[in-house]
């Protein structure tokens, strides 16, 4: 027996609250769920605030349960066992990776009490930190932490979003402050400008990896300084490059006043780029001429970029740069013209800006795009960068992008495959063979699978009415007849949620608005539709797609068959992507660097309806789920958006509409079962952060 077994049940259940690797564990969840299901439901699911709320008194009480001990015991035996366990895929196949991986993102989408993220990088951080946890890869991740969150979202009368910024108390999170040697807060520091801005840093357990989130609320700044890590994403260019600066300039000082020395610095994305000229001043510090400095620190870095259009990536001007980086920079010696060098791809042009994902690449021993065609676009995009007019000799390959399957799971989803897979078909995601026994109905017959459909759909349905309960209660009048009827369980139901970034394209499908209600009040074959999603703040665009979709559910042909769910969160996006009979995704091709929310689908026998863009255009293998259009892109946007309304519209009515409502004499639709299976068994051993992961492992993160 360990030691932290003969700790008291009450220690060891705060131990594993303020761990997020019961955000993985339905009957981890559970347990909290049941301690008080009123607060576990009213703080988004919220481990730590549940045990805020039930006292050492009653939970010795609770206990006293001999069925519920049993449970409690099981799952902390559970944790610790997978807490000490060193026999790990890594042991395995990376054991020399010693020292940890730091992995820098500007979000991380970890579960939904935890609102520091804004959408799918910041889930993609997330399931990758779980993954590499899961994997037993040594793992420290870097990141801000935003009191504010992002926003919540209510949507007016009128289809407007509204924003609103509630505010984080680190207390009721599963955070500790991390602290000196000598007990008191551990402070580190940046320039920015004139000014030296402090930072505290706030310790989050994921499974056996932790991430650091850097925090400039003290009282130790001016107010300007203290709020500047308070929204994500938020503020003007001042706060976007003074957040950048914390981040990756801030991120390499707190690792190194911790003592720890990464085995390679990943950054996610551009924001962190800063993290090179912090390794690099310390280098020139240490004594290192410049090219010694720079050689050394691209050896320890490299770069996974999300971005495939120009506009998307961060610039900025010689003048500010040499306002907030003046005196930092004014240490390495070098000039400010040197400075510019590092992000500009033509260093001796003065016009251009410095632009951060150069400075990721020229600062990187490897770069990635995140699906084959992102690679193949990025590789175009930067060829100049690289001086040469063949992109096939820019230096940027690609990691398909996964999700951290068990996340995305429902508790139903859980229960349906431990009882046929056995309770270790999450550590087996990445065998192919052990997916294949799905094809046939051995280990589940057509008609188990249809249950869990149903069920799953209900559950969509159910929750779906609960919140446009809540979300009508705003409005004048007597809703409930609407809102209670609103969606079938019988209904084909498609889903759509993703940010509502205007290359999504979110209005697609109501082109021709005629054509789908018809569709949905077809009493032989209805279709309907749920919809969820946020808009940047400064996204005026998004906000009128978003009032588009707001308007059509409310339209009196559509009313109770499209529906708008508002505040998309991480809650919200599970029961979507287990109640979906089919994921619908009409990003601008090539614009979606890779998505993965159509992935979460999957465990649950949902299929994808989708552009071939991204993941799927990878993983489309013709009876797995449906393209929208080819694999070309038209020069023409409004051509394009046509074409692709009108395949849209002809799959969801010679395939999708004929293939679920033919039934059998179980009433089971088996060509949709079986192409369910077709899908489950092609896409989840591939399309997972446990392959993504190993990937990099083997790519990227042990190449010396």
């Amino acid at each position: 027996m360990s030691h932290s077994n003969n700790r008291p049940f009450a220690e060891r259940l705060q131990v594993l609250s303020r761990n997020l690797w019961w955000t993985w564990n339905p009957q981890a969840q559970e347990i909290f769920s049941e301690l008080s299901p009123l607060v576990w439901e009213r703080s988004n699911h919220n481990a730590v605030e549940v045990l805020r709320e039930v006292s050492h008194i009653e939970l010795a009480a609770r206990l006293h349960d001999s069925d519920f001990q049993k449970k409690v015991h099981r799952i902390l035996e559970e944790f610790e066992s997978y807490m000490q366990s060193t026999d790990t895929w890594a042991s395995r196949h990376a054991a020399h990776l010693k020292n940890p991986v730091a992995y820098f993102s500007a979000e991380f989408g970890l579960h939904e009490s935890i609102p520091i993220y804004s959408g799918g990088l910041g889930v993609l951080s997330g399931d990758h930190t779980k993954s590499a946890s899961d994997l037993g890869i040594p793992f420290v991740g870097i990141s801000l932490f935003y009191r504010n969150g992002y926003f919540q979202q209510q949507v007016g009368p009128d289809g407007w979003q509204q924003e609103t910024y509630p505010l984080a108390d680190p207390t009721h999170l599963p955070l500790e402050l991390v602290t000196s040697d000598e007990g008191g807060r551990l402070l580190n520091s940046v320039e920015i400008g004139h000014s030296t801005v402090f930072f505290q840093a706030w310790r989050l357990r994921v499974g056996r990896a932790v991430i650091y989130l850097l925090d400039t609320n003290l009282p130790e700044n001016d107010q300007h300084f203290q709020g500047l890590t308070a929204h994500v994403y938020g503020g003007d260019v001042d706060t976007r490059i003074g957040q950048e600066i914390i981040l990756g300039i801030g991120g390499v000082r707190l690792l190194h006043s911790l003592g720890v020395e990464p085995s390679v610095f990943h950054m996610n994305e551009g924001h962190s780029a800063f993290l090179t000229l912090e390794l690099l001043r310390d280098q020139l510090k240490q004594g290192a001429d410049v090219q010694q400095a720079r050689k050394s620190v691209t050896a320890r870095c490299i770069f996974t970029t999300h971005t495939p259009v120009p506009a998307g990536h961060d610039r900025f001007s010689s003048e500010m740069l040499h306002h907030v980086l003046g005196r930092f920079w004014g240490e390495t010696g070098l000039s400010h013209d040197q400075l510019m060098s590092f992000g500009r791809s033509i260093p001796a042009d003065p016009e251009e800006l410095f632009t951060m994902t150069v400075l990721a690449l020229k600062m990187s021993r490897a770069a990635n795009g995140v699906s084959e065609l992102h690679g193949r676009v990025s590789r175009e995009m930067w060829k100049d960068l690289f001086a040469t007019d063949n992109a096939d000799l820019v230096p940027i390959g690609h990691i398909t992008n996964g999700i951290h399957t068990p996340s995305w799971a429902t508790a139903k989803a859980h229960e349906f495959w431990n009882k046929r897979l056995g309770v270790d078909w999450t550590a087996k995601l990445m065998d192919p063979h052990y997916w294949s026994k799905l094809v046939n109905g051995d280990l589940a017959s057509d008609e188990e699978l249809w249950a869990m459909r149903y069920g799953l759909r209900r559950d969509l349905v159910e929750f779906a009415r609960r919140r446009l309960r809540m979300q009508y209660s705003r409005a004048e009048g007597d809703v409930s007849r609407f809102v209670d009827h609103a969606l079938s369980t019988d209904a084909l139901t498609i889903c759509f949620a993703r940010r509502f970034a205007t290359y999504k394209r979110a209005p697609l499908v109501f082109r021709n608005l005629d054509r789908i209600i018809t569709l949905a009040n077809d009493s032989e074959r209805p279709i309907q539709f749920v919809f969820a999603g946020k808009a940047h703040p400064r996204d005026n665009e998004g906000k009128r797609f978003l009032r588009t979709i707001a308007e059509i559910s409310r339209h009196p042909q559509l009313i109770g068959r499209v529906v708008f769910i508002e505040n998309y969160d991480m809650n919200v996006a599970r029961f979507l992507v287990a109640g979906a009979d089919v994921w619908l995704n009409t990003p601008r091709r090539p614009l979606e660097a890779s998505g993965t929310s159509g992935q979460k689908i999957v465990i649950h026998g949902g299929l994808n309806l989708s552009i071939m863009d991204g993941w799927w255009r990878e993983a489309y293998l013709g009876a797995n789920g449906w393209p929208i259009g080819d694999d070309t892109s038209e020069p023409n946007l409004e051509a394009q958006d046509e074409h692709d309304a009108e395949d849209l519209y002809e799959v969801l009515h010679e395939q999708i509409l004929p293939e679920f409502y033919q039934r059998n004499a179980q009433g089971v639709p088996s060509a949709w079962i079986k192409r369910i299976r077709t899908a489950m068994h092609s896409l989840i051993p591939v399309y997972n952060t446990d392959r993504m992961v190993a990937e990099y492992v083997r790519k990227y993160y042990l190449v010396p």
